[in-house]
């Protein structure tokens, strides 16, 4: 890596946003695009050069970060007009290595998709003479702050030896998990056994709460027995603190999760707790909290419970 890399990214949203703003604090030159233009105004007021679309985000850059809602989003970045692929072109980054140390583009896409799209994007950047690696993230928008996010990989080992001091800016653990959409497979394993998690943190506070236990106690008792989880850990107090705020939500984690049963059909898996995840999750969308916490949920149980899982 030299002092003159430049790293783009498209996607300044809740996770994208921060994760910018970690790689300026790295030293590395930084090209930013986004739909909507406030979050590149304030990256750009950071030192961050603004873009006006994906193409020419490509164009300048070594490497190419993308963090997106879902697959819809990804394709439309990477192979849509004005797209990345539009601007990534054969010799735009000099291959071979060049006197600076620098080879072929290396375009990083960390949203949380499906493995074939992913498959067929880094068909199309091969083409175009550019490396693909499929390296989604998980860590939350605190992770993304902190710099902390776990990173799971797919793709060819020499293009991820090169990103790795970018993604180092990133992520604390990475995890190389085979081929383009591995890092995809692993993921969705991840999200969905969230997702499942969650279901047994709403059933188990509005049980005890509706049977008399003070939800603190019970928090305190649950984390320090064999029912204590990772999400119960982080999410419980949220439920206790009726702090909803959006974070990641129950919108994105039951695309996740309908992502997860897809390739489960697709392979002839049956994913029994999955498909009840994903059918309580419908059920808080319907309810209109799509767009609030993983956590506001609990609210749709509640209800029919008649009681709040709130601490005193």
């Amino acid at each position: 890596m030299t002092e003159t890399t430049t790293v783009g990214f498209i996607g300044l949203g809740l996770m994208g946003r921060p994760m910018a703003r970690n790689l300026l604090k790295a030293g590395f030159h930084l090209i930013v695009y986004n739909r909507s233009r406030p979050p590149v105004e304030e990256l750009a007021a950071a030192g961050a050069r603004a873009a006006a679309s994906s193409a020419e985000v490509a164009a300048a850059s070594e490497f190419v970060i993308t963090c997106l809602p879902g697959p819809r989003e990804v394709r439309q970045v990477y192979l849509g007009p004005q797209g990345v692929l539009d601007g990534v072109r054969s010799g735009s980054v000099p291959a071979p290595v060049d006197s600076l140390g620098r080879g072929e583009a290396v375009l990083i896409e960390m949203s949380t998709i499906d493995p074939a799209t992913h498959r067929e994007i880094a068909a199309a950047a091969a083409e175009r003479g550019a490396a693909y690696l499929d390296a989604p993230i998980s860590g939350g928008t605190t992770g993304a702050e902190r710099a902390t996010l776990t990173i799971m990989v797919g793709g060819d080992g020499e293009a991820l030896a090169r990103a790795r001091p970018v993604l180092r800016a990133l992520g604390e653990r990475l995890f190389h998990l085979g081929p383009v959409g591995s890092g995809a497979v692993a993921k969705l394993v991840n999200n969905m056994l969230g997702a499942i998690n969650l279901l047994g943190l709403y059933e188990g506070l509005v049980l005890g709460v509706k049977a008399g236990l003070d939800p603190i106690q019970l928090i305190e008792a649950v984390n320090a027995g064999s029912g204590a989880s990772r999400q119960f850990a982080s999410g419980a107090p949220n439920v206790v603190k009726r702090d909803f705020t959006p974070g990641f939500t129950l919108d994105l984690m039951y695309k996740d999760v309908n992502l997860a049963l897809e390739l489960g059909r697709s392979l002839g898996v049956r994913l029994l707790a999955g498909s009840l995840a994903g059918q309580v999750l419908e059920e808080t969308r319907g309810a209109g909290l799509g767009k609030q916490s993983i956590y506001a949920g609990v609210q749709e149980l509640e209800r029919l419970a008649g009681i709040e899982v709130k601490g005193t």
